[in-house]
């Protein structure tokens, strides 16, 4: 019997092995997306625009016209949730039609990790957006964003042995720096006024000292990757190089804006904008990591 029930997914998942690199792709787009129609719901305040979860309301699963534009802000957000399934979905089953071991397994992570995402969104509303729910949601949508690289690195990275030790270390310190920086950034937003709904808690802690506390962490994070760049090109480790100052980049175009932000209090277009420099910031720092370590090729 397991032995015809694995032809039998041999059979089925094979033809869409061809599509792994485009779905690969696709999987890392799409939850970037996500982290965008997630911060229109929370800059809209439409957070508790379907007050219930699973269902929109204690009556019906889907939004209606007494609800308004909240309510169809937030279940558009929520329909997204069933698009990043299905692309997760059939990555999984492209990468085990291709037989590719790493893409299984980084895709099995996002395939789990994105329903989990949906049970996290849930509890948010049930606890009427706790901004620190509301920051393990966004950092978990960080965290499948980082998967989503290593999956794309391992489709199609270039050969490639482990860089030097001093060099991995330092990239794995900048990794966690931006781990660092991206935390606190949910804890300023959850302590200032784009927290989802008008009368959503905060978290009590001043957005002002927050900010700053945040700056301190960008400013760490902007010399080690300085320090990384210029480490990368004495060792003539061109890969971490060009990985290091395409992060260099996105920080200082994440520091514009968010210093735009800070002395124009925080206009919603402009926050939107930095959260998409959030998610280009998960994915770049992600390429960093991956460039440390050795790679097969393909």
């Amino acid at each position: 019997m397991s032995i015809l029930t694995t032809a039998t997914t041999r059979r089925l998942t094979e033809p869409l092995g061809r599509f792994l690199w485009p779905l690969a792709v696709t999987n890392l787009v799409v939850n970037v997306v996500i982290v965008m129609t997630g911060g229109a719901v929370r800059l809209t305040d439409s957070g508790l625009g379907c007050p219930t979860w699973p269902r929109c309301t204690e009556e019906s699963y889907v939004a209606h016209g007494a609800l308004g534009v909240h309510g169809a802000i937030e279940f558009g957000n929520r329909m997204l949730t069933w698009v990043l399934v299905a692309v997760a979905g059939l990555c999984l089953l492209a990468a085990l039609g291709a037989g590719h071991r790493l893409a299984v397994r980084y895709s099995l992570v996002v395939a789990l990790g994105v329903p989990a995402q949906g049970v996290i969104g849930g509890i948010t509303v049930l606890t009427e957006l706790n901004p620190w729910v509301v920051s393990l949601h966004l950092l978990v949508s960080m965290a499948l964003i980082g998967v989503c690289v290593v999956l794309v690195d391992a489709l199609r990275g270039p050969a490639r042995t482990a860089a030097a030790a001093r060099t991995t270390r330092l990239g794995w310190l900048v990794f966690g720096v931006a781990w660092v920086v991206l935390y606190l950034g949910t804890v300023v937003t959850g302590s200032g006024p784009h927290s989802g709904d008008a009368d959503s808690r905060r978290t009590g802690l001043d957005p002002q000292v927050m900010s700053h506390v945040h700056a301190v962490a960008v400013y760490v994070l902007v010399a080690l990757t300085v320090g990384l760049l210029v480490l990368a090109r004495r060792l003539g480790d061109h890969r971490v190089a060009r990985a290091a100052g395409l992060l260099l980049g996105v920080e200082l175009a994440q520091g514009v804006v968010g210093f735009v932000q800070y002395v124009n209090d925080l206009p919603e277009a402009v926050v939107a904008l930095h959260m998409l420099g959030a998610a280009v910031l998960s994915a770049s720092v992600t390429w960093v990591a991956a460039a440390c370590r050795p790679h097969p090729g393909r």
